[in-house]
C-alpha cells in the first residue's frame, strides 16, 4: 500500500467534522436571560422581540427651525403675480404676513392653539400648535419677531412630525436573536424602554497547559515554548462576543489542573483549554479530563478529520458540569479549532443564530492541493470584484499556517474529497473579518 493510500486510509477512521459539530451543538442551549439596562445590553442578543410601548415621535413637533402655522394661511405665498386685462406675468412672490403670537422650543409643555392669521416660532423638536399643520423654514420669511412675511408656501404637512410617525406603538423593533446595536439603543430608549430581555454575554476562561510553556516576552528555546495560545484564544473569544479571562499557564501536574478546572468552573460559562490533547506522555490535560470523577462529567477527545489539528475535545467539568473545549497547542492549530469549534459555541451560548461565520463562493486565484479525507481551513485573503462576486488568494498553510492567519481576512475550506482545487475554480471561503 502506498503512503498516499496509508493516509487515506488512516482519514477514513476520523470523525466528518459536520457530525462531530452537530454532536457537540445539540447538547448545548444558550444561556437563561437576563433583564439588562440598556447600556449594558449593548452587544447582546434579544431573548425576546422588542415591541415599541410608546410611538415615536411621541408627539405633533416641528422637524425644523421655523413658523408653525396653518396651510390655509400659507396658500397664496408666492404666487405668480395676474391682471385681469393682460394675463399671468411675472409680478414677483406675494409674500403673506403672519401675526407671531408666540415662541415654542422643545422644552414648552402648555397646549397651545392657532387661530387664523396667526403662528408660532418654533425650534425643531417643539410640540406642535393645535390647528397647525405646516412649519415654514426660517430662510423661506423675512425672520420677522411681532409679525413675519412668509415669501414661499411649503406643501401641506412639511417640516412638521406627526406621533408614531417613524415607529408606531406596536411596531417590533427588533426580533429575538438581534444584537443590540448602538443605533437600537437609541431606538429603544425613543420608544420609552429603559431595560430589554437579552441573552448574558458567555463568560469565558482559557487556559494553558504544559510544563514547556513561558510566559511572552522572551523567544522560546530548547526546553521552553512561550505560551502564544492563550493570549490569542482569549482575543478570539472577545471576538466572539464573549466576556473572555486569560488564567494564563498551568503545569502538567494532575492534581494542580483538577483544581484549577474546579476553581474555574465558580466563574465560566466556557472553559477553554489548549495544549494536551494528544496520547503522548505529557499530554496530561487529555488523561485527566478523559475521568469521570464521582458520576461528574467527563470529556471526550475526538480525532476528527480536520486540518491543521485533527484532535479536539469536549465534555463538562465540575459539579455544575461547565462545557469545555480542548484544543490542540500548535497555534495554529488552535485558532483553527477555535474557529470551527469554539467559537460556535460560544455563539450558541449566546444566543446567536446563526452560529457560524458567513460564508461566500469565490474564484480561486492559485492552485492549491489538500489531503485527501480532511477538511481543510487555509488562511487566504479575499477581494470582491468589480461588477460582482469575489476572488480568494490562498496564503501560507500547514506549518505555516499561524504567520498565514495574521494576513487573513478569510479562510479557504477544501472538503475531503478535494486534493487538488486549480486556478479558476469556484470554492468556499469564511469570511473571518467583514470590514477589510
Amino acid at each position: 500500500m502506498t503512503a498516499t493510500a496509508d493516509a487515506e486510509a488512516a482519514a477514513n477512521e476520523l470523525m466528518p467534522l459536520a457530525e462531530y459539530l452537530g454532536s457537540v451543538l445539540r447538547r448545548l442551549r444558550a444561556l437563561p436571560p437576563l433583564d439588562l439596562d440598556l447600556t449594558q445590553a449593548h452587544g447582546n442578543v434579544l431573548a425576546n422581540d422588542v415591541l415599541a410601548p410608546h410611538p415615536y415621535p411621541a408627539f405633533d413637533q416641528a422637524a425644523i427651525d421655523g413658523y408653525a402655522a396653518r396651510w390655509e394661511d400659507l396658500a397664496a405665498a408666492g404666487r405668480i403675480g395676474s391682471h385681469p386685462s393682460f394675463g399671468a406675468f411675472e409680478g414677483g412672490p406675494r409674500p403673506v404676513r403672519l401675526n407671531v403670537v408666540g415662541d415654542l422650543g422643545a422644552a414648552s409643555w402648555r397646549p397651545v392653539r392657532l387661530t387664523p392669521g396667526t403662528c408660532f416660532s418654533v425650534a425643531a423638536g417643539a410640540p406642535l400648535p393645535i390647528g397647525a399643520d405646516v412649519v415654514v423654514p426660517v430662510h423661506w420669511t423675512d425672520q420677522g419677531m411681532a409679525a413675519v412675511e412668509i415669501l414661499h408656501a411649503p406643501k401641506r404637512g412639511s417640516g412638521v412630525r406627526r406621533a408614531g410617525d417613524e415607529l408606531p406603538v406596536g411596531r417590533v423593533l427588533a426580533p429575538a436573536g438581534a444584537y443590540v446595536t448602538p443605533a437600537m439603543v437609541a431606538v429603544f430608549a425613543a420608544s420609552g424602554i429603559g431595560h430589554v430581555v437579552v441573552r448574558p454575554s458567555p463568560r469565558v476562561v482559557v487556559v494553558a497547559t504544559g510544563d514547556e510553556l513561558v510566559d511572552v516576552g522572551r523567544p522560546s528555546q530548547p526546553g521552553q515554548v512561550v505560551d502564544a495560545n492563550s493570549h490569542a484564544l482569549t482575543a478570539a473569544a472577545v471576538e466572539a462576543g464573549a466576556l473572555a479571562y486569560r488564567i494564563g499557564i498551568c503545569d502538567d501536574d494532575p492534581e494542580g489542573l483538577r483544581g484549577l478546572l474546579e476553581d474555574q468552573t465558580l466563574r465560566a460559562d466556557l472553559i477553554i483549554t489548549t495544549g494536551g490533547t494528544g496520547t503522548g506522555p505529557g499530554d496530561m490535560l487529555r488523561r485527566v479530563l478523559s475521568r469521570r470523577d464521582h458520576g461528574r462529567g467527563a470529556v471526550e477527545f475526538t480525532d476528527v478529520a480536520l486540518c491543521p489539528g485533527a484532535t479536539l475535545g469536549f465534555g463538562t467539568v465540575g459539579g455544575e458540569e461547565v462545557p469545555v473545549v480542548c484544543l490542540p497547542g500548535e497555534p495554529g492549530a488552535a485558532l483553527i479549532g477555535f474557529e470551527v469549534l469554539a467559537r460556535p459555541v460560544i455563539q450558541l451560548l449566546a444566543g446567536s443564530e446563526p452560529v457560524f461565520r458567513p460564508s461566500v463562493k469565490a474564484h480561486l486565484l492559485e492552485t492549491v492541493s489538500s489531503p485527501g479525507g480532511l477538511r481543510e481551513f487555509r488562511p487566504a485573503h479575499v477581494a470582491e470584484r468589480r461588477g460582482g462576486g469575489y476572488t480568494v488568494q490562498p496564503l501560507a498553510g500547514g506549518p505555516y499556517t499561524l504567520s498565514g492567519l495574521a494576513e487573513a481576512n478569510g479562510l479557504l475550506v477544501l472538503g475531503e474529497r478535494v486534493t487538488a482545487a486549480a486556478a479558476g475554480s469556484t470554492v468556499d471561503v469564511l469570511l473571518l473579518d467583514r470590514r477589510r
